[in-house]
C-alpha cells in the first residue's frame, strides 16, 4: 500500500509564509503542516485530527527538528518514510531512511463496519502489520483502534487511514482526543477565504469533514467557543447539529447502510422467488434470463462486499474469516445456476435444474440477519451511553447587565457564569455562585436525598436542580466534566480484554476453517451415499451433496463466540457507572466474583474522613502564633487529617503564616521552614512524641492525633474525631456471610484503629496500625503470598471447592497508592468529580461501601452471562451443523436459501442476555 506523498528530491518540509500554502506532489490536498500541543510531553504528541485537508496558520507550521518536548520514534526498524514506500511488513525495504527522528503520533480511529470478533482480529492483524504502528488496541464495543503512529507530517495519517480502509474494507475517520473541537456549517465560498486567511490565535488545527462542514480543533485556555464565532474569519458560519458519541455515530451508520443493501436484495430477490416458486406459463429460458440478471446484481451489488473483505483478509492478515464462507456458498450456488441456465439456453436443460433463487434468497437472508443483529449492537450501545445526562443547551449570565440568554452549551467559555432554573439540569461542573437551593447528585452519590447548595459549593454536571434558582461559575467545559470523564473510563475498560476474551477469540481465529473441513467431510459423504446408496447419478449426488455443504457452511456462525464477552462487558460497564462504580479495565469484572480478601484501610474509608478536632493542646504562651505556623503547613496538604485542622482553624479566624521548604511525606506527615527555624507536622510515632503525656492522654480517648514541632521539640498536639460510614457494619457482615476474610490497615495510631475494629468485629489479627504506605503495601503482598499456600492445600482436599486468592484494598487513594498497586483488584474510594486522577483498578464514585457488594454481584452477573452466551454458542452451533447437514431421521434439515437466517438465531439471544444485565438486582446497603 502505497503513500505518495512526494518525491525524494523533495525538501522535508518549506516553512510557508502567512497566507500561502505548500502543496504536496501526489497529493489532492493542500495542506499546511500543523503542530499540536502536547500534552504529556512525552509520547502523546502531534495529535492532529486529520480524515480530510488540513490547514493552519504560520504560527503551527514547523520543521522536522522543531519538536522540542514532543515524543519520538527512534527505532529505525519502526520508521518508515512515507513517499511512495510500501506499508506493508513483507520484509522488503522499500524506504531510503532519512536522517534524525520523527514524531509519534498517538492516533484513535472509529471504525465502521465491525460486526464479530473476526473483523476485530482482521483490523488488529492489518494495524499490527504496519511497521509505523505499535501499541494497537482495538474494541468492537466501542467501534474504534488506537495506536501510535510514527510518521513524519500529520498528513501521514490520513494516507494511513487510507491505507487501512484498503486493508480490512472499513470505514475509518480519526476522533478527536485532547483538543477541543467545534463543528461549523460553511459555505463553499468561506472554504476557500478561511483557505487564504490565518487562522486566529488560539486554534490548532482545521479539518475538513464534508463540502459543508468543517472541524475546529482550539486551546479552550487561549480563546474560547463564543470568540471564535465572532472572529471575522468564522463569523459567517453556523454552529453544526451536536454529533452522537462516535460508537453510537458509527453503529447508527452502519445499521443505515446495512438496512439500505438489505431493502435493494430483497427488491432484487423477490421477483426472482416468484418466477421460481410461482404456478406461471412455462417459458424456462426467458425466466431463467431474468433470473440471471436479478441474480448477478445480487451478487455483484450485494454479495459484492464480502468477496472484497474475503480477499482482503485473506491477501492482507492471511486470515480466513466468516465473510470467506458466505462468498464460498454463495458462488457455489451462483455459479451452478450460470451453468444450468447456459445448459438451458443451448437445449440441454440438467435434471437438477438452477438455483438462482437459493443464492440471492440466501443473500438477502444473510442480510437481513446482519441487519438485525446490527440493529440489535446499536440498541444495547445507547441503552448504557449516560451522554443523555449532559445537558445541550446553557442560560449564560451576562456579568455586566445580569440577563440571561440561551446558547448551546459547547460555547461555554472558561469563567463563564450560568444560571440553573429549578427542575433544570446542571449543565456543567462549577461553583456555585449566587443563590441557594436543593440538588438531587444521586447519578453520583447514590444519595436519593436532596443535597443543600449555597454560594461556594460545587455542583456536578447533570444533577438535577431542585427547589431554587443558583447561579453558576463554570470550572470545567462540558468536553471535560464529570460525564465526560465518566464515559472516558468506562470506555477505557472496553479497550482492555479479559483473559477468557482472548480465549474465545483464539477459539473463533479456528472456527472458520474447522467449518470448511466440516464442510468438505459432509460434501464427501452425500455424494457418497447418493452415489453409492441411493444409485444416483454422479451429477445430480454431487449437486444434492452442495446442498448440504452450503447449508453448513452458511448456517454455522462464530459470531455469537465473538460477541459473547465483549457485549457482556459493554454492558456491564454501563450498569456499573449508572452504580456508581466505574471498572478501569475487563479484567477487573472478570476477577471480582472471586474476591477472598478485602483489605481496608481507615480514614475516608471505613470512616466517613469528615474529621473533627476535638483536643487541642499548645506547649508555649503564644497558641496564636503557633495555629498559624501549623494552619500554614496544614492548607498544602490534601490529606484528610490536614483538612480537617485547615477546617477548624479557618472557624477561628487564624491567618495563616508563611512557610517555605514545604514537603509531604506520604504515611508521616509534612516538613518545612517557619522563620527560619525547621518545623514538622504529622503522626506522634514519625515525631517521636508518642510517650509524650500529652499524646498519651489523646490515646485511650480513641482519637487520631496530629503533633507539630519546631526544631525537634513539640510545639501542639490535637486530637481528632471521626465516625464510621453508616453502612460499614452492614457491609462487613455482608462480606463475611460470602466467606470473605477482612483486615484493617491504617496509618492511625493503635487505639484510634484498634476502636474502629472492635466496632466493625474484626480480629486483632487482621489489624495494623501506624502502617507507612511501604507497609500497606506488605501486608497486601503477604495477604495474596498466604492465599497461594492455602490453595495448595485446598488443591490436597477435593471435596473442597477451589477459589481463586483475589485481595482487594479499599482505599480513598490518599498514602494508599502502593498498596492499590499491589492488590490483585483496588479500589478507590472517592467522593468527588476528579476520578480521572486515580490510578486505582476501580473507582467508587459514591461515598457507600457497598459499592464493592456492587462490584462482586455484577461481576458474577456479568460472568454468568458469559458462561450463558459460550454455552448457547456450541449448543446452536452444534445442532445447527447436524441439521444442515442432514444428520436427523426423515429428511429433517434446513435447505440452503433459509440458511442465512442462522445469524439472527445465533448473535440477538447473546445480545438479549447482555442487555438483561440493566435489571439485574444488585445489592446496596441503605
Amino acid at each position: 500500500m502505497r503513500f505518495p506523498l512526494r518525491k525524494r528530491s523533495t525538501p522535508p518540509t518549506t516553512l510557508s509564509m502567512a497566507g500561502d500554502e505548500k502543496r504536496v506532489p501526489g497529493s489532492q490536498a493542500a495542506c499546511k503542516y500543523l503542530r499540536s500541543t502536547c500534552s504529556g510531553g512525552t509520547d502523546r504528541c502531534a495529535r492532529q485530527r486529520t480524515p480530510g485537508p488540513v490547514y493552519g496558520n504560520e504560527a503551527n507550521l514547523v520543521s522536522k527538528g522543531d519538536h522540542a518536548g514532543e515524543g519520538y520514534c527512534n527505532d529505525r526498524s519502526h520508521i518508515n518514510q512515507l513517499s511512495g514506500n510500501d506499508l506493508r511488513n513483507d520484509g522488503v525495504s522499500h524506504t531510503d531512511i532519512e536522517k534524525g527522528t520523527l514524531p509519534v503520533e498517538h492516533v484513535i480511529l472509529s471504525v465502521q463496519g465491525m460486526t464479530c470478533s473476526g473483523c476485530e482480529r482482521k483490523l488488529y492483524r492489518s494495524l499490527q502489520s504496519i511497521p509505523s504502528i505499535t501499541n494497537v488496541k482495538t474494541s468492537i464495543a466501542l467501534a474504534q483502534a488506537e495506536f501510535d503512529f510514527c510518521g513524519s507530517f500529520p498528513v501521514d495519517v490520513v494516507r494511513l487511514i487510507q491505507t487501512v480502509e484498503r486493508m480490512t474494507g472499513f470505514s475509518c475517520y480519526r476522533m478527536a482526543e485532547s483538543e477541543k473541537m467545534l463543528d461549523l456549517i460553511i459555505s463553499g465560498q468561506l472554504m476557500k477565504l478561511i483557505h487564504e486567511k490565518a487562522l486566529p490565535l488560539g486554534v490548532t488545527g482545521l479539518t475538513v469533514l464534508d463540502k459543508k462542514t468543517i472541524r475546529v480543533a482550539y486551546d479552550a485556555t487561549k480563546v474560547g467557543a463564543r470568540e471564535l464565532l465572532y472572529d471575522p474569519v468564522f463569523s459567517p458560519a453556523k454552529l453544526a447539529p451536536l454529533a452522537a458519541q462516535p460508537a453510537i455515530a458509527s453503529s447508527r451508520a452502519h445499521v443505515r447502510k446495512t438496512l439500505a443493501m438489505t431493502l435493494l436484495s430483497v427488491l432484487l430477490t423477490m421477483p426472482v422467488l416468484v418466477l421460481s416458486w410461482a404456478p406461471l406459463p412455462k417459458h424456462e429460458a426467458l425466466y431463467g434470463t431474468i433470473s440471471l440478471t436479478l441474480a448477478t446484481a445480487v451478487q455483484t451489488a450485494i454479495a459484492g462486499p464480502f468477496y472484497l473483505s474475503a480477499l482482503q483478509t485473506l491477501i492482507f492478515t492471511r486470515m480466513i474469516e466468516m465473510d470467506f464462507l458466505i462468498v464460498l456458498s454463495t458462488t457455489a450456488a451462483y455459479v451452478y445456476s450460470v451453468v444450468a441456465y447456459a445448459y438451458l439456453a443451448a437445449g440441454k436443460p440438467l435434471s437438477t435444474g438452477g438455483f438462482f433463487e437459493t443464492s440471492t434468497l440466501l443473500v438477502t437472508l444473510i442480510m437481513v440477519g446482519r441487519t438485525i443483529s446490527a440493529f440489535a449492537r446499536q440498541k444495547a450501545v445507547e441503552s448504557i451511553s449516560i451522554e443523555s445526562l449532559q445537558t445541550p443547551k446553557a442560560l449564560l449570565v451576562d456579568t455586566m447587565s445580569r440577563q440571561t440568554r440561551e446558547i448551546d452549551a459547547r460555547l461555554l467559555q472558561y469563567h463563564d457564569t450560568f444560571q440553573v432554573l429549578p427542575h433544570m439540569s446542571i449543565v456543567t461542573d462549577g461553583i456555585v455562585t449566587a443563590g441557594k437551593t436543593d440538588v438531587d447528585e444521586s447519578f453520583i452519590t447514590g444519595e436519593a436525598t436532596l443535597i443543600f447548595k449555597k454560594p461556594g459549593m460545587p455542583v456536578i454536571a447533570g444533577s438535577i436542580n431542585h427547589s431554587g434558582t443558583i447561579e453558576v461559575r463554570l470550572t470545567r467545559l462540558p468536553s471535560e466534566n464529570t460525564i465526560t470523564t465518566i464515559r472516558s473510563l468506562v470506555d477505557e475498560s472496553l479497550s482492555s480484554k479479559p483473559n477468557i476474551q482472548q480465549i474465545a477469540d483464539r477459539f473463533a481465529s479456528c472456527f472458520v476453517p474447522i467449518i470448511l473441513l466440516i464442510s468438505m467431510v459432509i460434501f464427501i459423504s452425500w455424494a457418497a451415499v447418493e452415489t453409492y446408496v441411493r444409485k444416483q447419478p454422479l451429477s445430480i449426488a454431487c449437486v444434492h451433496a452442495m446442498t448440504y455443504s452450503i447449508s453448513v457452511l452458511i448456517i454455522s456462525c462464530p459470531c455469537a463466540v465473538g460477541l459473547a464477552v465483549p457485549m457482556v462487558m459493554m454492558i456491564a460497564g454501563g450498569v456499573g457507572a449508572r452504580n456508581g462504580l466505574i471498572c478501569r479495565a475487563g479484567e477487573t469484572l472478570e476477577k471480582a466474583q472471586n474476591i477472598s480478601h478485602v483489605v481496608f484501610d481507615k480514614t475516608g474509608t471505613l470512616t466517613q474522613g469528615n474529621l473533627s478536632v476535638a483536643v487541642e493542646h499548645y506547649v508555649n504562651d503564644d497558641p496564636g502564633l503557633l495555629a498559624a505556623m501549623v494552619l500554614g503547613m496544614t492548607m498544602n496538604s490534601k490529606h484528610p487529617v490536614s483538612n480537617a485542622i485547615t477546617a477548624h482553624m479557618k472557624t477561628l479566624d487564624i491567618q495563616a503564616s508563611r512557610v517555605t521548604n514545604f514537603v509531604s511525606e506520604p504515611g508521616k506527615g509534612i516538613r518545612a521552614t517557619w522563620n527560619g527555624r525547621t518545623v514538622h507536622a504529622g503522626n506522634p510515632h514519625w515525631l517521636g512524641f508518642q510517650q509524650s503525656p500529652l499524646v498519651q492522654a489523646m490515646i485511650p480517648l480513641g482519637l487520631t492525633v496530629f503533633c507539630a514541632s519546631i526544631d525537634g521539640r513539640l510545639a501542639a498536639a490535637f486530637g481528632l474525631k471521626d465516625t464510621l460510614r453508616p453502612d460499614a457494619i452492614r457491609t462487613i457482615q455482608q462480606l463475611r456471610d460470602r466467606s470473605i476474610e477482612i483486615s484493617l490497615v491504617s496509618g492511625d495510631n493503635e487505639a484510634a484503629v484498634n476502636s474502629i475494629a472492635k466496632q466493625l468485629s474484626i480480629p486483632q489479627s487482621h489489624v495494623r496500625s501506624r502502617c507507612s504506605p511501604a507497609e500497606k503495601q506488605l501486608y497486601v503482598k503477604n495477604a495474596l503470598m498466604s492465599g497461594k499456600e492455602m490453595q495448595k492445600k485446598k488443591k490436597k482436599k477435593k471435596t473442597e471447592k477451589k477459589r481463586d486468592n483475589i485481595v482487594l484494598f479499599c482505599g480513598d487513594g490518599t498514602n494508599d497508592a502502593p498498596a492499590l498497586a499491589q492488590a490483585s483488584i483496588g479500589l478507590h474510594m472517592n467522593e468527588g468529580t476528579d476520578i480521572a486522577q486515580s490510578a486505582a483498578d476501580a473507582i467508587l464514585m459514591r461515598s457507600s461501601l457497598s459499592g464493592i457488594l456492587t462490584l462482586i454481584d455484577l461481576s458474577r452477573a456479568a460472568h454468568r452471562r458469559v458462561v450463558f452466551n459460550f454455552v448457547w454458542a456450541a449448543v446452536y452451533n452444534l445442532f445447527a451443523i447436524l441439521l444442515a447437514a442432514g444428520a436427523f431421521p426423515k429428511g429433517v434439515r434446513i435447505p440452503p436459501h433459509w440458511a442465512g437466517l442462522g445469524e439472527i438465531v445465533s448473535v440477538v439471544p447473546v445480545i438479549a442476555v447482555a442487555v438483561g444485565l440493566k435489571w439485574v438486582k444488585l445489592e446496596r446497603v441503605d
